[in-house]
């Protein structure tokens, strides 16, 4: 895994993700009867004692482009990432912070053998992998990621959302901002640490105007034939987030034009246009990260956790991809797992590409306001944990 590359050529047979059929006919799946486990072997993958010991967000990316491969391998994004060793119980000094970091799972299984954290270096030690292109670097000014995904209709190269974020220093409980928000394009059979990659910028904010603006990149969904998808559309939806309460928005294109900005569409109020402007809410009080995907044909779910950190991980399910999405289902409340109240969990959103039919696998995250301070003592609090919600399917004849 040292010399891994992005393998994103992948040709194997695939899995007919959310086909619907099965031995005795059509499978029909209920989103109001389900049951909610933790899934601690994939927790676990995250668990460890030396080196990468936690991140903030997850999105997993499988290499062929397509959710349903049933061989493939995965690519991980973290946002801001904690270094160090950990001495039984405790975090030892000297620990360090990245922004940005990723890891590379071969195969789709939870298997710690098989899974690769990869952190970029500099002659000062540790860096981000991903850091905005400027020609006046600043050190206050980073880079988190969003979703992304490989692209088979662009050649197979990796997309990934960014945004930019700079420091306030203004001793606020968060003391940062947006400052943009960024495509990252990844050349398919590039090396880590993705050297040859290029940015672009999205142009459909104006952060100095002071109005509502839109974090796109909270979540992706490719639904074209590429894909694999079962009732593919051609386009890929790029779903972002807008203004303190949160409102779900969305923006679509055609794939191998991603970066062609002028061609994105924007859903209204009165259905799709060019107008950024106009983009109507899908939602509200979702998270700064999400997923959308299909369970079954005519039923997709948006999976977020409530206002990003309140417990409760919530599934709205919609007859397209934009919706309209119906009423909240509580899937999941995060306190059963953590009771610490120095602690709080945020970000929920499915890992199609992990999940099995008729399921979806769940992460959320886990942080605290008193980083410094509860870090030391609870060096593995800072990591994904991941709940499985399985969905009652009946048979039916044809």
């Amino acid at each position: 895994m040292r010399n891994t590359t992005l393998i994103l050529g992948i040709t194997l047979s695939c899995l007919g993700y959310a086909s619907g059929q099965g031995r005795a006919g059509v499978r029909e799946l209920s989103v109001n009867e389900f049951t909610a486990s933790p899934a601690p072997e994939w927790s676990d993958l995250f668990l460890r004692k030396s080196g990468w010991l936690g991140g903030d967000g997850i999105f997993a990316i499988p290499f062929s482009g397509r959710d349903a491969q049933r061989e493939d391998s995965i690519l991980f994004l973290f946002s801001d990432t904690v270094l160090g060793e950990i001495d039984e119980a405790a975090l030892k000094s000297g620990f360090s912070l990245v922004n940005n970091s990723v890891a590379l799972l071969n195969g789709k299984s939870p298997d710690p053998d098989k899974a690769a954290f990869r952190i970029a270096s500099s002659g000062e030690g540790h860096r981000a992998v991903f850091v905005p292109k400027s020609d006046k670097p600043d050190k206050d000014t980073y880079f988190w990621l969003g979703d992304g995904f490989v692209n088979p209709d662009a050649g197979k190269d990796l997309f990934i959302f960014a945004y930019k974020i700079t420091n306030t220093h203004d001793h606020s409980a968060f003391p940062f901002k947006e400052t943009g928000n960024a495509v990252i394009r990844i050349p398919a059979g590039s090396h880590f640490p993705y050297a040859d990659h290029e940015q672009f910028t999205l142009p459909f904010n104006d952060y100095h105007a002071g109005g509502e603006t839109i974090s796109f990149g909270a979540g992706i969904y490719n639904n074209s034939r590429a894909a694999g998808e079962a009732s593919p559309d051609g386009f890929v939806y790029i779903y972002g987030t807008k203004g303190p309460t949160k409102k779900l928005v969305a923006a679509r294109v055609k794939p191998d034009r991603l970066t062609s900005f002028d061609q994105w569409e924007f859903r209204g109020e009165q259905g799709w246009s060019k107008n950024a402007g106009g983009v109507a809410a899908l939602s509200d009080s979702v998270s700064n990260e999400l997923s959308v995907s299909m369970l079954a044909p005519g039923k997709y779910a948006l999976v977020y956790q409530l206002s990003s950190i309140f417990p409760e991980i919530c599934m709205q399910v919609g007859p397209t991809p934009y919706g309209p999405f119906g009423p909240r289902i509580i899937l999941y409340k995060t306190s059963a797992d953590i009771r610490d109240p120095d602690l709080f969990t945020y970000n929920a959103k499915a890992h199609p590409a992990l999940s099995a039919p008729g399921e979806l696998l769940i992460s959320y995250n886990v942080n605290t306001f008193k980083f410094l301070e509860v870090l030391p003592k609870q060096p593995n609090l800072y990591r994904p944990r991941f709940v499985r919600i399985q969905f009652s399917q009946s048979s039916k004849s044809k």
